[in-house]
Formats: structure tokens, sequence, C-alpha cells
């Protein structure tokens, strides 16, 4: 028989029962066992894939299956699908350089996230794919992304590969014409996966950085 190393307990819980004397209540290894194994096991539960997670803010989209299948090329020429980013909490954005506001908008409200978070903000990887890979070359959409943190990571395909990641993750986008040119009308939701690659959650374009930075820092704690 093995024996268990010495139980490191802290002060006794003290128990005082009205008409009685004072008693001193010393819990018992199985008890103190127990009570870790179910913490652990009511942690694990909580970050289970289909589980119900309590953000605050944001879209809980753990039962959604999206965007596991996407394959695309970075400015060097990579290929990268969702598995390149495991270890890593990836928070997915559709736009295109062009674009006149919301994107940059949610670009610098994701830099802003990576410093509100600290140093839980190194796990946050930012993935910016265009819709618009007829104008956005790779270096065009790398010098873009670049601008608002060096960390963030722009994807690009053919027009097709667009058209199927975007409907992959359910991403509406659409040409708008405008005087002999055009922009592009599209939907504005970050979409984050955990770092074993399930997506969590939607972050609406109109939460405040503190905002979403609270809910990623609930799914960090939780998964």
């Amino acid at each position: 028989m093995v024996n268990s190393p010495p139980l490191n307990v802290s002060e006794p819980t003290r128990l005082t029962l009205q008409g009685t004397q004072d008693m001193t209540y010393q819990p018992t290894r199985r008890e103190v066992v127990t009570g870790l194994s179910l913490l652990s096991l009511g942690l694990l539960t909580g970050c289970g894939n289909s589980n119900a997670l309590p953000f605050k803010h944001g879209k809980d989209m753990s039962n959604e299956i999206v965007g596991r299948n996407f394959r695309l090329k970075d400015a060097q020429g990579n290929v990268k699908t969702l598995s390149s980013f495991r270890g890593l909490m990836p928070m997915i954005f559709f736009g295109f350089t062009q674009c006149p506001a919301i994107c940059p908008t949610a670009l610098a409200r994701a830099a802003q996230i990576r410093k509100l978070m600290g140093e839980e903000g190194k796990t946050l990887q930012v993935v910016f794919i265009t819709l618009d890979p007829e104008r956005d070359t790779p270096e065009v959409i790398d010098a873009y992304v670049k601008a608002f943190d060096p960390t963030f990571v722009a994807l690009s395909g053919t027009l097709e590969e667009t058209a199927a990641t975007a409907k992959e993750f359910g991403v509406f986008f659409e040409k708008v014409p405008l005087g002999d040119t055009y922009t592009i009308s599209h939907t504005a939701t970050s979409y984050v996966y955990d770092t074993r690659g399930v997506l969590r959650l939607g972050l609406s374009h109109r939460l405040s950085a503190q905002q979403c930075t609270e809910d990623l820092l609930t799914l960090m704690e939780v998964c």
C-alpha cells in the first residue's frame, strides 16, 4: 500500500451550536478529495462543446457549428485553417480594406481589447478575412491590418473560396454600386473560438471594447 502524503489543511472550521460547547470540525481526506473532484468536474463540464456560457454582452455560439473547414492564405502564401490557431483564441472578422467605417472601427476595437486584456491578450489572435479579393491583394490587406496591431493576421482567397468561407460562417455580403466603383455590405460580427477550436462567442460591432473584454476573459476563465 502506498502511503498518502499528509493532508495540508488550513485552520479548522469552528462550528458553534446553540446550547452546546464549541466544537471544531476537521474535514477528512476523503471529503477534501471528493470536494476537489466535484469542483474539477464542474469546471470541465462548464466548457463542454454545447454547454451554455455566462456571457454578459455577446452571443453564446457554443451550439453552432460554423467556420471549421476554411482554407485561405496569409500574406506569405501559407495556407491557414482553423487548426493553424490551435492553442490561441482566434477572433475572426470579415471585411475589406476600403470599408469606410465598420471595418476600421472593428480592428481598432480589437487592438484596444488586446491591451485591456493585459497578459491574457497574447492569447487572442485577431484574424481578418477579406471579402474583396479583387482589390485586396495579400500585400495590401496585410499592411492594412498590421497598421492596427502587428500581431493581426490577414487571410484571403479566390472569389470562389471567399464566397464558400463566408457561406460556412453564415456571413452575408454583396457588392453595392458606388459611382464608378463599388462598396460591400456585409455582416459585422466577430467570431471567437476557444483554444481548442470550438466556436464560443459572437461579438456585435455595437459592443464596446470593455464589454468585449469582459466576455473574452469569461471565456478564458471557463475554458
